[in-house]
């Protein structure tokens, strides 16, 4: 089973209304959100571990896990507000994105929450995945919160479950950029995946290049380091458990029409995850036995899943059909 902590919010996306002017429309998102009913639909077994909104939003949200089987026991509900996201979409550029997230229901995430659903810091029966990030690392106390979850795992050594991280950087979210990266790379000790994107790597080492990045990355802890790149695909290192030699993997994007790009990190995250909760490699001992051959497959997996995802709009993340059938 896999755990999401994280953000779940709602995006509130832009729309061009016929004869003029623009409304934006509600739905439901948040990267480890979105991971979640992406794990969902493939068909492992996932839960979310947050605190959520009772008013309409939090509805919205609680349904939409529900409905693409996220287990919902590891839930606290508040009646604080759910964050809202508003986001505009230009053609060829990045999505842009401002957060009202003052008080929220996700970011509140506390320590007291964590002890009610976790007590003594116990992970559930079966729990072999840790996934988080994303801006709920930028915001207190929920960052705090979920850090002390993820180092305590990560001091279990070999025991622990796989850990895996996805920064999903915005920006504007971070005040202090030298902060932040130095609490990054406390992350990155008890991490044993690290998923990056191309963009995030020039957020926190602005300069070095993406295969010093990479390399950066994994001498701080992590077992595999994953970095999209877009149109170019994904490149993976993997630190091999029996010889500490290095393994370089890559696979393509499907070239299919793009609709949008949100949710398609998330997507590729999940579905990555996916692929090792099904084909029996979810412990950090498998994944240090990964071979070339499995890791391009994982990673391809996860391409299709990414490139399903932008050729729809929104964050609708495939089934597990779906991504069998897409052939490369």
């Amino acid at each position: 089973m896999i755990i999401c902590l994280g953000e779940a919010l709602i995006d509130m996306v832009r729309q061009e209304l016929p004869g003029g002017g623009a409304a934006f429309l509600p739905l439901p998102g948040g990267s480890p959100c979105n991971t979640a009913v992406a794990i969902g639909r493939l068909g492992a077994p996932v839960k979310f571990l947050g605190r959520f909104s009772r008013d309409f939003f939090g509805e919205i949200l609680m349904r939409r896990l529900a409905e693409n089987g996220v287990g919902d026991d590891l839930m606290v509900r508040t009646d604080q507000n759910s964050t809202l996201s508003f986001v505009q979409l230009e053609q060829g550029k990045e999505p842009q994105y401002v957060f009202y997230t003052e008080g929220t229901a996700d970011r509140s995430f506390c320590a007291e929450d964590l002890e009610a659903k976790l007590p003594g810091g116990e992970l559930p029966p079966g729990t072999r995945c840790i996934l988080f990030g994303s801006i709920a690392m930028t915001m207190e106390p929920a960052a705090s919160t979920i850090e002390s979850l993820i180092l305590s795992q990560g001091r279990r050594g070999g025991a622990a479950p796989v850990i895996s991280f996805d920064p999903n950087i915005r920006p504007f979210m971070i005040k202090d950029r030298e902060a932040y990266v130095r609490r990054f790379e406390k992350w990155l000790s008890a991490v044993t995946i690290a998923k990056i994107s191309g963009a995030d790597f020039d957020f926190i080492y602005p300069g070095l290049g993406l295969e010093r990045s990479l390399g950066r990355v994994l001498s701080l802890g992590p077992t595999l380091v994953v970095s999209t790149l877009g149109s170019d695909g994904a490149l993976a290192l993997l630190r091999k458990g029996d010889t500490g030699e290095i393994l370089r993997a890559s696979a393509p994007v499907v070239d299919l029409p793009v609709l949008d790009t949100i949710g398609a990190g998330d997507t590729f995250h999940g579905a990555f995850l996916a692929w090792l909760e099904i084909k029996g490699k979810m412990s950090r001992s498998a994944v240090a036995a990964l071979s070339e051959g499995e890791l391009r497959e994982a990673l391809f997996f996860a391409n299709k899943a990414a490139s399903l995802v932008c050729s729809r709009r929104g964050a609708e993340p495939p089934s597990l059909a779906e991504v069998e059938a897409l052939k490369g």
